[in-house]
């Protein structure tokens, strides 16, 4: 089995697989008739789960003690929530000569999610980079996800998004907000159980999403998905989203250098504010697009596998590069060494 893996450098995400995999279901077995109403129903009580243990994890100390570190944070929330989304209205030119509209709506979608945790915690690591730092700035752009995203999406996508209107707003309230409050508000009693079983619940997250992604490929089968995306229109999709993950990557590590970041501080802020969040992001949109989430969801799970595999390449490289100077930006305090502190 060894020798049949891919090397260490092509990291293919197992998960993607099973996205996939789920997608491939959907197209030979979707749910139909009272078997749809069922999977719906089930969606949005995961959705509902899947939320309220994101509010149960989040550390409201560790947010506290991340915010001593306000520059860095302000400067990724602002390349995940005002540079992207700049870089997708500007991709509103590509229209019709290399996407269609609803792959654009899709692709808009895309640069309105909030960034990463786990993978921006990992890549960071790996880089040598400030870890604490890159916990913080995912947990506060998840956060601050739950409130933007919609938003976003209301002004920017509005009623093109497909039945997109007031009344998504509410159901993100109540899918989205009011679980994640509750998690909090209840993670004084919580908390303890859900990191004694963190892989359990890790299964819940991820089995949570793959029915989100069948029901909503189930409802794509039923309005004629695969007969509105072309191999051509996809392999667009596909450059288009190579060109936005290199720009935002470039703007990221040379703009934190223009802003005077050291090293350590550059790697979290490449890597938390370059990526997107499928598993905030797929919920967010089985909400928002409703019947036509599926369309919706394709550019993120597409720009989800193309992130892991060039930013491994990057943090491997970073890895290696010379020490620099330990340099504090103005309004950071212990950046650096809570980093060894608090991951390895």
């Amino acid at each position: 089995m060894r020798s049949l893996r891919l090397p260490s450098w092509i990291p293919i995400d197992p998960y993607i697989l099973l996205l996939l995999g789920t997608v491939g279901l959907a197209a030979l077995f979707p749910a139909e008739g009272t078997g749809a109403d069922v999977a719906s129903g089930a969606s949005t009580a995961a959705i509902a789960l899947l939320f309220f243990l994101y509010g149960v994890r989040l550390s409201t100390r560790e947010a506290l003690d991340g915010l001593r570190h306000w520059r860095l944070h302000i400067t990724v929330l602002a390349c995940t929530f005002v540079l992207f989304p700049v870089l997708g209205l500007a991709a509103r030119g590509l229209v019709p000569v290399l996407l269609t509209q609803p792959l654009y709506q899709g692709l808009l979608f895309l640069t309105l999610v909030p960034s990463t945790i786990q993978s921006s915690i990992a890549f960071t690591s790996i880089a040598r980079g400030n870890v604490p730092a890159a916990i913080c700035a995912g947990s506060f752009s998840s956060l601050a996800g739950i409130v933007l995203t919609p938003l976003l999406a209301a002004g920017l996508i509005g009623g093109g998004a497909g039945g997109f209107s007031a009344d998504s707003l509410v159901k993100i309230v109540l899918q989205l907000l009011v679980p994640f409050v509750a998690g909090q508000l209840l993670r004084h009693w919580l908390g303890d159980f859900v990191a004694r079983h963190k892989k359990v619940l890790g299964l819940v997250d991820r089995g949570s999403i793959l029915l989100v992604v069948y029901t909503a490929f189930s409802e794509g089968m039923a309005q004629g998905i695969w007969h509105q995306v072309s191999a051509v229109r996809l392999g667009a999709l596909l450059a288009v989203e190579a060109v936005l993950l290199a720009v935002m990557l470039s703007l990221t590590w040379y703009g934190a250098r223009a802003l005077g970041f050291g090293r350590e501080d550059r790697i979290a802020i490449q890597f938390a504010g370059s990526k997107k969040s499928l598993a905030s992001g797929l919920p967010m949109a089985s909400v928002l697009f409703s019947a036509h989430a599926s369309l919706a969801v394709l550019p993120l799970m597409l720009f989800h596998q193309m992130q892991l595999m060039v930013c491994a390449v990057i943090a491997k490289r970073r890895a290696r590069d010379p020490e620099e100077p330990a340099r504090e930006p103005a309004g950071a305090v212990g950046g650096g060494r809570s980093r060894q502190r608090v991951l390895r």
